[in-house]
């Protein structure tokens, strides 16, 4: 059983750093999908799709929600999945080296992944679900 990582961002965001992270580690230690939001996205109607993606990823530990900009469709999205009942800790400014190190961590508990994720990016901030 392990954490699953769950990127929701913009158009063209999630995938990218997701695609880099898989070139350079090349097998990813945890489960981890990017699911993004079109500029027009209906949040109301994303949100199943979302929680899907969200299904797909929890390996029995709960789900890390990255998302790329606070305030933002995807971070709305992400607040409403850690509102579902699958354990969900969300943290906002979504980068590279701050995904790299998530997944450099992999053995941590969800509860402790936060901090990491926020220590891989100047700008992470971490938002209390729990």
């Amino acid at each position: 059983m392990s954490v699953g990582i769950l990127l929701i961002t913009h158009e063209g965001i999630g995938r990218a750093l997701l695609g880099v992270t898989e070139r350079l580690l090349r097998n990813l230690p945890l489960a981890c999908e990017a699911f993004e939001v079109p500029f027009d996205g209906d949040p109301d109607a994303l949100l199943p799709q979302a929680s899907a993606a969200l299904r797909r990823v929890d390996g029995g530990q709960g789900v890390l929600v990255l998302t790329d900009l606070y305030g933002a469709t995807p971070s709305n999205i992400a607040a409403r999945l850690a509102q579902l009942g699958t354990p969900v800790r969300r943290v906002s400014a979504l980068s590279l080296p701050m995904l790299l190190r998530v997944m450099n961590y992999a053995e941590l508990e969800l509860d402790e992944l936060p901090a990491v994720a926020a220590a891989g990016s100047r700008n992470g901030v971490i938002h209390d679900d729990a």
